[in-house]
């Protein structure tokens, strides 16, 4: 009935979105010999690590979906009185959660409050303030401006506004011209969409720190992790459709059929068998990358949207660390963190992968991140 073309968190879940529903005639194909895109993770003698996406926000209560798939993974232990998701203690990342490094140092936290004038913490207050205006905010409907899943934000002009201008603009307007505040808005833009402060929109870069805070008193959401960060998600959501998903398989042609009896045909190549094969079907769920789309489905390879064209996607180094021991921790200096940030740096530092295990010597494994933000993404 249904075909997924592509094995990442997007084809996984619509997976097993399907198997909830009730609809088990589906296959789901994917290129790589491994699920999850780019959440997926490795594993080394010590444990496992993320070559991706490392963690989620804990969840509020209008992010339903989410809260059913952690609940299926046993990963809540019911809700508080608002309806938000209480979350295992063992799957919240564990104190000291977070360290910036600065000359030779580093400091707890991830805004660098060493060294800070009286005027850089008078903008860093303001922005805090600014921001949680925003996560307060509600449409003349009750719709929070930034929310997650992203369907159920305001479409409120105000709110939309914000995606007109650019985050470093943004900034400007308000006089937020800390060095230090402008590093801090500028790693968390790094941080979730490998861009500048120039490339950032202003609902982009708001979206980050107003959707995690649901009271307007409220500290933003804690953070729910693992050592191999979003792979366990993909793990739990691959063993759920295991049985209908073929791994190292490339989608080659999406096409209305030409027969009766089913509306489309799939055409792909099995990489390991070096032989192709053919599929028909009622529905197509393409979760593969944009980019694709255009050379893979036939009507757009015809005239292809022109919201493909206007798409790009960013490039990251991921390099995984394995070390026999921790590194010697200097005297003054906050101790090794869940994410250890390198101010100053066009990267942004590394996560330690057994953090969560509580090991706390012995050997390692850094996770180290570089979003590559040169203009040009393939140049990068």
């Amino acid at each position: 009935s249904v075909v997924i073309a592509g094995g990442g968190c997007a084809g996984l879940a619509a997976a097993w979105r399907l198997r909830r529903c009730g609809i088990a005639d589906f296959s789901l194909l994917e290129l790589e010999r491994d699920p999850g895109g780019t959440a997926r993770s490795g594993r080394s003698s010590v444990c496992g690590y993320p070559w991706g996406a490392h963690y989620i926000p804990a969840p509020l209560a209008e992010d339903r979906a989410l809260i059913a798939l952690l609940d299926e993974m046993d990963v809540l232990e019911g809700a508080d009185a608002r309806g938000n998701p209480i979350v295992g203690e063992q799957y919240l990342c564990r104190d000291p959660e977070e360290r910036v490094y600065h000359q030779g140092r580093w400091y707890e936290g991830l805004y660098l409050r060493a060294g800070a004038s009286a005027e850089d913490d008078r903008q860093f207050e303001a922005f805090r303030q600014e921001t949680r205006r925003w996560a307060a905010w509600r449409d003349a409907s009750g719709r929070r401006a930034f929310s997650i899943p992203i369907a159920k934000s305001s479409r409120n002009g105000e709110v939309t506004a914000l995606d007109q201008v650019t985050m470093a603009a943004w900034m400007d307007a308000r006089g937020f011209t800390s060095p230090r505040l402008r590093w801090y808005v500028e790693y968390a833009c790094r941080d979730d969409y490998g861009t500048l402060l120039e490339d950032t929109s202003a609902w982009a870069g708001l979206f980050y720190f107003c959707s995690r805070v649901g009271e307007v008193s409220d500290e933003a959401q804690p953070l729910i992790t693992w050592p191999e960060g979003n792979g366990r998600l993909v793990g739990h959501l691959y063993e759920s459709v295991r049985d209908q998903t073929r791994l190292g398989v490339a989608v080659t042609d999406i096409r209305r059929s030409t027969r009766p009896g089913r509306a489309l045909e799939v055409v792909a190549y099995d990489v390991a068998r070096d032989v192709a094969f053919g599929l028909r079907c009622d529905h197509v769920i393409f979760a593969a990358p944009r980019f694709l789309a255009p050379r893979v489905i036939a009507d757009y390879r015809a005239d292809p949207p022109s919201h493909l064209a206007a798409f790009e996607y960013g490039s990251w180094a991921v390099a995984n660390l394995h070390l026999t021991d921790r590194p010697v921790q200097r005297p003054n200096s906050f101790p090794l963190c869940w994410d250890n940030v390198l101010y100053d740096s066009p990267s942004l530092g590394y996560v330690v992968a057994t953090h969560q295990t509580e090991l706390d010597r012995g050997p390692t494994v850094f996770s180290y991140y570089y979003p590559l933000c040169d203009g040009d993404p393939s140049a990068a």
